[in-house]
């Protein structure tokens, strides 16, 4: 320690020395403390540029340091603050993963996102349980199709409004089935060229095994001699879910009983096939639902239909836009090559 004492002992040039030594000192000092703050600029900057929130807690629990993804999700600070240990947690339908390190007396927590891996292994673990139901259940269905169809040929006129009604029935089960083991096996589109008066021909036999009570008009704005190019049987599906998807919503309006309307249309535009699908029935309740396998807001709904149908246009390198303006409804656009390519 330098005092008056030691400073009166030394000479001229020792001073000159100390000063000199000080002096350097001091430049150390503040270039030291300079490195020292752009080191912590460096160290945060890298922490935010982190895909997961972060938070650095004192020995009484008083917080450091958090970056700018926990500010997302401040109301999670409070629950993990409580956690013993790493683990997971929910907050408002997301899924984090927390990890909890204890450095120098301080608390290092960190939360990562896991919602879509969890939503991956909820699906991937529905869709086998569906896809096993849907085996066990097909033996049995295609008996009861075969018994009700030679029941059709032999009762009374009087009993077969009830008979054709179990056809139905088992119809809209048949496609339950079957749509479950498309999208548990994957979609594999075999592409031919077709008329699309023969797409509006099945989906009109569709309809007419499909079970409604309001009577609704459909009105299809078809080319019958346009072209398209794709697997007839897929796109039937995808028309057929849309359709039905505007019937349940005209059924599902209380305050429509008149003038109930199903638009179905396609048009060619610049090399691709637009289909339009509109209905006057209840609005969307969750547009972000709308396509989420084993989801679903209607009452009819498995939540499967519109799941499966975004997976076949994708497969015919389409798209699906939701339309919600002076209309409600779809816009489906598919791919349809030039024709020197279809030889």
């Amino acid at each position: 320690m330098i005092n008056q004492e030691l400073l009166d002992s030394l000479s001229g040039n020792d001073k000159v020395t100390l000063m000199r030594s000080l002096e350097e000192l001091i430049s150390q000092s503040y270039q030291i403390e300079k490195e020292f703050i752009e080191l912590k600029g460096l160290f945060e900057g890298v922490l935010e540029l982190l895909p997961n929130a972060l938070w650095v807690l004192d020995e009484n629990g008083g917080l450091i340091y958090q970056n700018d993804e926990s500010l997302k999700i401040n109301n999670l600070l409070p629950i993990v603050c409580n956690l013993q240990e790493n683990g997971e947690v929910e907050l408002e339908g997301s899924f984090y993963l927390v990890n909890i390190n204890k450095k120098m007396g301080k608390s290092i927590i960190s939360a990562t996102d896991i919602t879509d891996e969890k939503r991956k292994e909820r699906l991937i673990s529905m869709g086998q349980i569906s896809a096993n139901l849907a085996h066990e259940i097909r033996n049995p269905i295609g008996s009861v199709t075969l018994l009700s169809s030679t029941l059709l040929k032999r009762v009374d006129m009087g009993v077969k409004p009830l008979v054709l009604e179990i056809k139905k029935a088992i119809w809209r089960v048949e496609r339950i089935i079957r749509a479950t083991l498309l999208f548990s096996k994957g979609i594999q589109p075999n592409k031919t060229r077709f008329q699309l008066k023969q797409l509006q021909d099945e989906l009109g036999l569709a309809i007419g095994y499909y079970t409604y009570t309001k009577i609704i008009e459909f009105n299809f704005d078809f080319n019958q001699d346009c072209i398209i190019y794709g697997d007839i049987d897929l796109l039937g599906i995808v028309l057929q879910n849309f359709i039905f998807n505007a019937i349940d919503a005209i059924e599902e309006e209380e305050e429509l009983d008149n003038d109930c309307l199903v638009e179905i249309s396609c048009m060619e535009e610049e090399g691709k096939r637009v289909f339009e699908i509109y209905d006057n029935g209840k609005a969307f309740e969750n547009k972000n639902v709308i396509f989420e396998p084993f989801k679903s807001t209607k009452v009819k709904g498995n939540g499967l239909g519109l799941a499966l149908s975004l997976k076949i246009i994708e497969a015919h390198n389409g798209g699906v836009e939701i339309i919600d303006t002076d209309k409600k409804g779809f816009r489906i656009v598919i791919e349809h090559p030039k024709k020197d390519n279809l030889l």
